[in-house]
C-alpha cells in the first residue's frame, strides 16, 4: 500500500503521524502492514464474516506484539482493508472511559467511532437517513424484530416501524437516531409516537435495564447494516492490556467480554459482527500467570466465593451471573495465553525497508534529500516506532538547522499492570455483588422509569 498523490500537506501529516507515534490513515498507507501472517489470517476472518453474513458471529482475532511494535498501525490498516470490503468498522480504544466489562460504553464507543464505506459523519445517522424502507430488506428487518427468534426488547419493533418517514416526524426520527446510538428514550414519548402513527399494537413493552438493552443493541445494529447492504460490523478493539489495571472483578468480567468477543463457546455473541484485539504480549505473565497477579488461579476461586454469597442474599435468586462470569472469565484467560497472534518481531530487512519508505516520504513532504542517518543500536527487541522516531527527529533537525549534530537519546518505557481505582465504574452486577458481600441495599437497574 503506497501513500496516494503528492499533496505535501497529506505527506507531511503522515510524517507527523510517523513522528508522534499514532496510526492514521496516511501513514498506514504510507508504510503498509508489515505483518503478512496476520494479514491473510484477517482477510480470511472477514471474508467467513461476509459469506455467514447475519446467521453466526464469526470468532475474532487476538493480536498480541510489545509495546510501540506497531498494533495500533495494524488495526488501522486492517480497518483499511474491511472498509474496501464494505463492512462498517468501529475503533474501540480500552480506557477510563471506556472500560472493555461494560457493554454500554463500549457499545456507544463503537457507534461514536464507527465509519462506513464511502461516507463521511456518523455512520449511524447516515445509514439511517439513507436507508431505502420501501425495500425487502426493511421488511424483513422488522418482521425479524417482532418474531420471537430474535430476542429482542419489544422497543425494537416500534423503532424500526417508526423508521419509515411517513410515521414519524423528522425530530422524532433524529431522536430515535440517537436512541438506537445509545440516548435514552422513554416508553411514554415512544407510545406517543406510536399512538401518532396508528401502531397502538406495537406500545404494549416493560421497562428494560441499560446493561441489557446495550446487548440487545450490539444485535439489532448489525441486522440493520446488513440490510443496508455492508458486509458486516468490524470492532476493532486496541490497548485490551489496561484490564490489568482494573480491580479483580472488573478483570475477571473484562476476560468474559474477550470471550465473547473472540467468540468462544458459551459466549453470547452477535451475528453480523466479528472482532479483531489487541494486547501486549507480555499481558500474561504480568497479570494471568504465577509470579505475576495469578488471575487463572485467583478468579475462579474469588468468583465461586462471590456467587454463594450472592446466591444467599434473600430475593436475590437468579440475579447473579457468576456461574456464567466464571466459566467465559476462564475461555477469556486461555484465550490470552494460548490463541493470541503475536505480531512478527522486526528484523534487520524489515528495518531497511522502513527506513527507505519512511525516508523517501520525509524527501516528499519537505521537497528535499534527507542525508544518511546514524542509526541507533540495533536490537531485536527494540521497537520499530523507536527507530522512525529517531530517524524523523535527525533529519527534522537537520532540514531546520544545517550542520547541527544530534545526539538522540532512547528510553524504554515500561507498561505497569498496578491497579488503579479511578479506572472503576458502576455496573449493575458490581451493585449485585457489593450488596452480596457488604448486607447492604442494590440500587436499581438502570433503566425506563415505568409508565
Amino acid at each position: 500500500m503506497t501513500l496516494a498523490g503528492d499533496d505535501p500537506v497529506r505527506v507531511r501529516r503522515a510524517v507527523e503521524a510517523l513522528l508522534s507515534g499514532v496510526a492514521r490513515r496516511a501513514a498506514v498507507e504510507a508504510l503498509g502492514c508489515g505483518q503478512p501472517a496476520i494479514e491473510a489470517r484477517v482477510c480470511q476472518q472477514l471474508d467467513d464474516a461476509a459469506a455467514a453474513g447475519v446467521a453466526k458471529q464469526v470468532p475474532g482475532t487476538l493480536i498480541a506484539g510489545g509495546f510501540g511494535t506497531g498494533k495500533s498501525h495494524l488495526l488501522e490498516y486492517i480497518e483499511h482493508i474491511a472498509l474496501e470490503e464494505n463492512f462498517v468498522c468501529s475503533r474501540i480504544v480500552i480506557s477510563k472511559e471506556t472500560p472493555l466489562y461494560d457493554p454500554v460504553k463500549v457499545y456507544r464507543a463503537a457507534i461514536v467511532s464507527a465509519t462506513a464505506p464511502g461516507r463521511a459523519g456518523a455512520a449511524l445517522t447516515e445509514i439511517v437517513s439513507t436507508f431505502n424502507v420501501r425495500g425487502r430488506p426493511y421488511e424483513e428487518l422488522l418482521d425479524w424484530t417482532r418474531s420471537p427468534e430474535s430476542g429482542l426488547h419489544p422497543r425494537f419493533a416500534a423503532l424500526t416501524y417508526l423508521l419509515e418517514p411517513s410515521r414519524a416526524g423528522m425530530e422524532a426520527r433524529e431522536q430515535i437516531v440517537a436512541h438506537l446510538a445509545g440516548d435514552r428514550l422513554g416508553i411514554a414519548q415512544l407510545r406517543a409516537w406510536l399512538r401518532e402513527a396508528r401502531a397502538d399494537a406495537l406500545a404494549q413493552m416493560t421497562p428494560i435495564g441499560e446493561r441489557e438493552l446495550a446487548l440487545q443493541r450490539f444485535r439489532y445494529i448489525p441486522r440493520l447494516f446488513a440490510a443496508a447492504g455492508y458486509a458486516g460490523w468490524l470492532l476493532l478493539f486496541d490497548e485490551i492490556e489496561l484490564i490489568g489495571r482494573y480491580s479483580l472483578l472488573q478483570r475477571a468480567r473484562s476476560y468474559a467480554e474477550i470471550a465473547r468477543w473472540l467468540g468462544k463457546p458459551g459466549a453470547k455473541g452477535f451475528p453480523g459482527v466479528t472482532a479483531v484485539l489487541a494486547i501486549t504480549s507480555d499481558f500474561a505473565a504480568a497479570v494471568l500467570e504465577p509470579g505475576g497477579k495469578s488471575d487463572l488461579e485467583v478468579i475462579p476461586n474469588r468468583l465461586a466465593a462471590r456467587a454463594e454469597a450472592l446466591a444467599a442474599r434473600p430475593g436475590r435468586a437468579g440475579r447473579g451471573d457468576e456461574a456464567d462470569v466464571y466459566r467465559l472469565a476462564e475461555r477469556g484467560m486461555n484465550a490470552i495465553r494460548r490463541d493470541a497472534v503475536p505480531l512478527r518481531p522486526p528484523d534487520r530487512s524489515m528495518r531497511a525497508r522502513t527506513y527507505d519508505l519512511v525516508r523517501a516520504l520525509h524527501a516528499r513532504a519537505y521537497a528535499w534529500e534527507p542525508p544518511e542517518v546514524r542509526q541507533i543500536e540495533w536490537l531485536g527487541s527494540r521497537p520499530v516506532r523507536e527507530y522512525v522516531r529517531s530517524w524523523i527527529t535527525e533529519w527534522d533537525l537537520a532540514r531546520l538547522y544545517p550542520g547541527y549534530r544530534a545526539e538522540v537519546e532512547v528510553e524504554e518505557v515500561v507498561l505497569s499492570y498496578g491497579e488503579e481505582p479511578e479506572l472503576e465504574q458502576p455496573t449493575e452486577e458490581t451493585d449485585d455483588l457489593r450488596e452480596a458481600a457488604e448486607g447492604g441495599e442494590a440500587g436499581a437497574i438502570d433503566g425506563d422509569p415505568v409508565p
